[in-house]
Parts: C-alpha cells; structure tokens; sequence
C-alpha cells in the first residue's frame, strides 16, 4: 500500500514538473528547507527595502513624497523610503502570486475607503505605483513578463531569488541575534541586582513592630 501510495505521489509531482509548474521558491538544503515566504513578511520586507535601495534602477519618482497610495488614504506615506518598502512588498507579492500583473496588485493593496456618512465601500491602490514599481524591478532584472497557462504577467528572475534567498537568510538570523545578545544582559542584570525578597518570618516581625509604635 505504502509503495502504491509513493508511486502515485512520485508519478503526480513528476506530472506537474511536465506541465511546466514551477517548483516553489525554496532556500536551503533539502534537509533543512526554508522557503523564503516562511519567515515573517515585515522582517523580510524591511530586508528587501534595504537592498533595493543600493539598485540605481529603483528610485522613487518625483511625485512620490506628494501622493498618496490609493483612494482610501487620508495623506501621503509618512515614510520617507515608502517607495523602496513598496517595492519590496511587491516582489515578494509577485514571488508569490506570480505571473501576476498590476490589476491583481491594485485589489491586494487597496482598503476601505470612507465616504462620510455613507457605508464604506473597497477601493483599489493606486495603480501608477504599482506600474511604476514593476517596471523598475524589470528594469533591474528582478521581474519579467511571463505566460502560464491562461494566466500572464511578471514573475520573479533568478537574480531575484538569490536577493530573496539572502533576505530571508537575514530574517532568520536576526530573532537568534537579538536572543543571544539578550541573555547575556539579563545574566549580568541578575547577578548585579541586589536581592530584597524577604522571608515570610522577617515580614511578620516588621508587622509586629509597627503595630507597637
């Protein structure tokens, strides 16, 4: 039964290789896999900014302290690299859901959009960010166009799965940096810190002699 099972497995995922599937975007070794969209989407995102901001082709146009990134905003971000953020945002968005294009993008990052009194109804984000931002990370060789099956629209290049296998390397490592760097500290607190807990006897006492005075 066991074998059975195995074979139709194996004999499926070497059916989806053919059909031209491609395999999820995985980082490490097989014995230890860690797939990039594993780690926590804020730590990776904030990574990614980072390193987008040392690639020339992306940079925030002109306009971009000026707007704001949908209907359904009251201001303008009040980040000051919210066009790098963005951008990373939707790398990993189109790592994810890839081929995806710019309409699937504006429905991800839109919200609810207050009209006063009336009932809140969705808006979609901007679309001239997205574009924008897709078209620099093609530019940068990150993304290109792609077709699967009856769906087409960018996908993440090679060069974009080692940025993403780097980030995600970093995201990892940062929570066992920031713990180990914690226990030191909080050995060193302990040891120097003074006991005052006093026993249950000594308390009593104290009690009697206030009471006396």
């Amino acid at each position: 039964k066991h074998d059975t099972e195995a074979a139709i497995s194996t004999s499926g995922r070497y059916a989806s290789a053919a059909a031209g599937a491609e395999p999820p975007l995985r980082i490490g070794s097989a014995d230890a896999v860690i797939t990039a969209l594993s780690v926590d989407a804020n730590q990776l995102i904030e990574i990614l900014a980072k390193e987008l901001q040392g690639i020339p082709q992306i940079k925030p146009p002109a306009w971009a302290p000026f707007v704001k990134t949908g209907a359904n905003k009251e201001r303008p971000p009040a980040r000051k690299d919210w066009w790098h953020v963005r951008a990373a945002s939707v790398l990993r968005t189109v790592a994810r859901l890839g081929p995806v294009g710019t309409s699937k993008l504006r429905t991800k990052y839109g919200g609810k959009h207050s009209r006063g009194y009336k009932s809140e109804r969705f808006a979609r984000g901007s679309g001239s960010i997205i574009r924008k931002a897709m078209q620099q990370l093609e530019k940068a060789g990150l993304v290109k166009q792609a077709v699967k099956g009856v769906h087409k629209g960018r996908i993440i290049t090679e060069k974009a799965s080692a940025i993403l296998r780097t980030a995600a390397h970093k995201a990892m490592a940062e929570p066992r940096k920031a713990k180990a760097a914690k226990a030191p500290a909080q050995h060193a607190a302990a040891a120097t810190t003074p006991s005052t807990a006093q026993s249950p006897t000594a308390e009593k006492k104290e009690a009697k002699e206030t009471k006396k005075q």
